[in-house]
């Protein structure tokens, strides 16, 4: 398909005033199309051309002002409409769609728990073309209403509240009080439509295309109202006991955001409701469509989880809505200013929590987590700025590559540093004038620095210029030189950008905990030599309080005293920084990553915060076990683990910590090197001590006992028999990839490459499954294979297969300069995707990194 490009974009907005999209929809018509039929009122400023975009499975008939447009004249995706004249028109499209199985456009999953099915839109970035005809792109806002018929059983939920209008009998007649859209087409019409309700939804206020959204099915339901407005909650039936077990937490962290949105922004919320639906295989995280805000349904918990992760449930909440204000009140104009989307959302998401909740800490796990994921993509070649100029994102395919690290961590963090030198009130000011000037419109990284210059003296256009417009990360190392009366400290900068930072000053106690003495307030750079009293400290942390976005290197005294004592720091945000600045040093082949597996093991059983707990064992098992330490020393590092999570199995005993229990149990399967403790947990169904084994923990054991050849595939049937949910399948997927014979990697091998019908999720669990690194010398022989297969599937299944592809087909355990040569020759294959290309090269680098550290 044509990507639309920004050339295109700016004049068709120029030609365009689109108003008004009339949707209706049907669901009945059997299980692999449904029926879209479309009015959109629009006008021309001036006579001239124009195109739609749509991507059917049949084109029925197009009329134009009563006028019939030819259905052939659709040309890979786009409809030609030719001789606009001056003033308004009316165009009705009639066509077949057909559902998706990747999460992409209309989205079809049929539980196997019961039988149930369920559809949902996703309709970012470009694909609204598969649900309906549109003028598909963010500058060209209109008002939606949808009119959907849909199994009688079935609620429809959409952007504005729906209401059940009518209902259509098996013959296809509407009741009586039930209205049925017509435009007039005619065609015919396949499948044999039952018995079905007809909703239609409240007109929103004007949108952009790619928020547009519907959702359809048996959901179970949870509403109440709030501040006014109804709110919702919805998931499978299958579901029902989880998310009505945490109904309560998630709906009191709505609502708390709402209210503390409502103290921040002038801007009241913009739309007549709120509903969150949890939806099956979802591609990203979650979705911000107005009033209608999808998420993956891992989000209702089936399992035991640590409260870092239900922190990271509520940070998406929040995010989602953030993106209300950023994104769906005010939207970018085009792809290179996602980042006025999503590094919003990101900071706001954040913020707002620890302000209205009860997760005051989640910066830490900001700094564990996200933070990592912004510098590792700012240091790759396929680096960008956070809002790149209009020649770096020419197209729709090429805006597609900058939903990363860049556009959210580094965003966010980006952000973060300003508040720290703007100060919060002119920034909230400025941000609230932003709202004010363009409110239901478009605005430009330009548009909002003019707002914020609006409230303060200090140069906020230079600030976004060096800030914004640049790519890399900054490195901060301190200088400290003896002085007759102290000391002295320089910060040495490598890269460009001012830095509002804090510096911590920690000196041991005799107990060995290491004591704040002293927070220095510190500009990078600065001409200055900072003059500082007494003895030198025994830790300097720079940026402590991790307000700047910056690589941080520790003298060799400091380097020293963090190894020694990292978990004697007393503040759980200050020990993230420090741990970061480890692993930055493990990538750059400046810390033997044998240092940080040994601090891993000396620190995390005196750890108290469960995201450092989680992300430094996670950071530990899969990239030191598996990639940075040479194979000859992977079993000691495994070993290593093993006997850290057993220490920390040991300390959780009395029942206190079960998060920290949790995690310790999931690093000891992933662990292990032999079957016979996991086995028997298996078989008894719990970890002496506890927990029991959960669907989760069951089949997180069965995975490894399949990686370590010690199960087969008449146990995982057994297994699938027992849980026969969607994960479960998942799962049985993972494991059956996993098995370590011949046989079953070809048999995933051509389900991966070969077989079509494969779901995301499923696609997912079999990739995640087929490469081990226990199992190298059974898969060498495909390492070769996989990067122009990789290439034929993502050019024939598309953007979500593409990505899930990049994230998991590419063999990242082979660290091998054979493995990085055969990707460097793929990148000139021609027929090589952009979405594929970018992944690739992110892939490579890694793998040169993990090389360069192996000896």
């Amino acid at each position: 398909m044509s990507a639309l490009t920004r050339n295109e974009a700016q004049l068709r907005a120029q030609l365009l005033d689109v108003r008004h999209y009339e949707v209706t929809l049907d669901l009945t018509t059997g299980d692999e199309t449904f029926e879209s039929t479309t009015v959109i009122r629009f006008a021309a400023r001036t006579a001239g051309d124009t195109f739609l975009e749509l991507k059917p499975d049949e084109l029925r008939s197009v009329r134009l002002d009563g006028h019939p447009l030819d259905p052939a004249a659709l040309d890979d995706g786009r409809l030609p409409l030719t001789g606009l004249t001056e003033g308004p028109h009316e165009l009705h499209v009639d066509a077949r769609m057909r559902y998706s199985r990747t999460g992409e456009g209309l989205h079809r999953f049929t539980d196997p728990a019961d039988g149930e099915t369920y559809v949902y839109t996703q309709m970012f970035l470009d694909d609204v073309q598969r649900v309906f005809p549109a003028f598909d792109q963010p500058d060209l806002k209109a008002v939606f209403e949808f009119t959907v018929t849909a199994p009688a059983h079935w609620t429809v939920l959409a952007n504005g509240t729906t209401t059940r209008i009518g209902e259509r009998s098996a013959d296809g007649t509407a009741s009586a009080d039930g209205t049925v859209a017509d435009n007039g087409d005619t065609g015919t019409r396949t499948g044999n439509p039952s018995a079905a309700g007809i909703w239609k939804s409240t007109p929103t206020p004007v949108i952009s295309t790619y928020l547009a959204a519907v959702a359809a099915g048996p959901w179970h339901s949870i509403r109440t109202e709030h501040a006014g407005l109804p709110f919702g909650i919805h998931c499978r039936r299958s579901l029902a006991p989880y998310l009505d077990a945490d109904a309560t937490e998630i709906l009191g962290i709505t609502t708390a955001c709402y209210d503390r949105f409502h103290e921040k922004f002038t801007e009241p919320y913009p739309f007549d409701s709120y509903d969150q639906a949890f939806v099956p295989e979802f591609n990203a995280g979650a979705m911000e469509n107005p009033g209608l805000v999808t998420f993956r349904e891992e989000y209702v918990f089936r399992s035991a989880v640590t409260d870092a992760e239900r922190q990271r449930r509520a940070l998406t909440i929040a995010h989602e809505m953030a993106h209300m204000w950023f994104g769906d009140l005010v939207t970018l104009s085009w792809w290179d200013d996602i980042w006025l989307n999503e590094s919003f959302a990101e900071y706001m998401g954040y913020q707002t929590l620890i302000e209205a909740t009860r997760f005051t800490e989640a910066w830490t796990g900001f700094g564990m987590e996200r933070k990592p994921w912004g510098y590792d993509a700012d240091q790759r070649p396929s680096t960008h700025a956070v809002a790149p100029d209009a020649t770096a994102v020419p197209d729709t395919a090429s805006a597609l590559l900058n939903f990363d690290g860049i556009s959210y961590a580094k965003g966010a963090s980006a952000l973060r540093q300003l508040v720290a030198w703007l100060g919060e009130k002119d920034f909230l000011a400025g941000i609230n004038t932003h709202f004010a000037r363009h409110k239901f419109a478009n605005a430009s990284l330009a548009d909002f620095v003019d707002s914020l210059a609006a409230h303060t003296d200090r140069d906020v256009h230079a600030w976004a210029e060096i800030w914004l417009r640049t790519t890399g990360v900054d490195t901060l190392a301190p200088r400290i030189e003896d002085s007759p009366r102290g000391w002295t400290l320089t910060v040495d900068r490598t890269g460009s950008r001012p830095h509002h930072i804090a510096a911590g000053l920690y000196d041991r106690a005799p107990d060995g905990a290491l004591e704040l003495r002293e927070i220095l307030a510190l500009d990078v750079p600065s001409d200055e030599i900072l003059s500082v009293g007494g003895p030198r400290p025994d830790l300097l942390v720079l940026n402590d309080g991790d307000l700047t976005y910056a690589k941080v290197r520790p003298d060799g005294t400091s380097l020293e005293a963090a190894l020694r004592g990292i978990s004697r720091i007393p503040d759980p945000l200050t020990r993230a920084v420090v741990w970061n600045s480890l692993r930055d040093m493990v990538r750059d082949g400046e810390l033997d990553a044998a240092d940080y597996l040994a601090a891993a093991e000396a620190h995390l059983p005196e750890e108290t915060d469960l995201d450092i707990a989680q992300n430094v064992l996670g950071f530990a098992r899969n990239q030191i076990a598996d990639r940075h330490l040479a194979p000859a020393h992977r079993g000691e590092a495994l070993a290593t683990l093993t006997s850290l999570a057993h220490a920390l199995l040991r300390r959780t005993e009395d029942g206190s910590e079960p998060g920290l229990r949790l995690v310790a149990v999931r690093a000891l399967i992933d662990s292990a090197t032999a079957p016979d403790t996991l086995a028997a947990w298996l078989a008894e169904g719990t970890v002496p001590g506890g927990p029991a084994l959960d669907p989760a923990l069951r089949w997180r054991i069965l995975t490894r006992l399949s990686v370590l050849g010690a199960t087969d595939e008449n146990a995982i049937a057994e297994a699938l028999t027992a849980d026969p949910s969607a994960t479960g399948r998942e799962g049985a997927a993972r494991c059956r990839a996993a098995l370590p014979t011949a046989e079953a990697k070809a048999a995933a091998w051509q389900s991966l490459f070969h077989d079509d019908t494969l779901s995301n999720y499923l696609f997912t669990a079999t990739a995640q499954g087929f490469w081990q690194p226990e199992q190298a010398d059974l898969v060498r022989e495909y390492v070769p294979r996989v990067y122009a297969e990789a290439v034929t599937l993502a050019a024939r299944r598309g953007a979500a297969i593409a990505d899930a592809a990049g994230r998991w087909v590419l063999p990242g355990h082979e660290i091998t300069e054979a493995n990085l040569q055969a990707g460097h020759a793929c990148l000139s294959d021609p027929a090589l995707t952009p979405l594929l290309r970018r992944k690739l090269i992110d892939h490579l680098d890694d793998l040169a990194r993990a090389l360069r550290t192996h000896h």
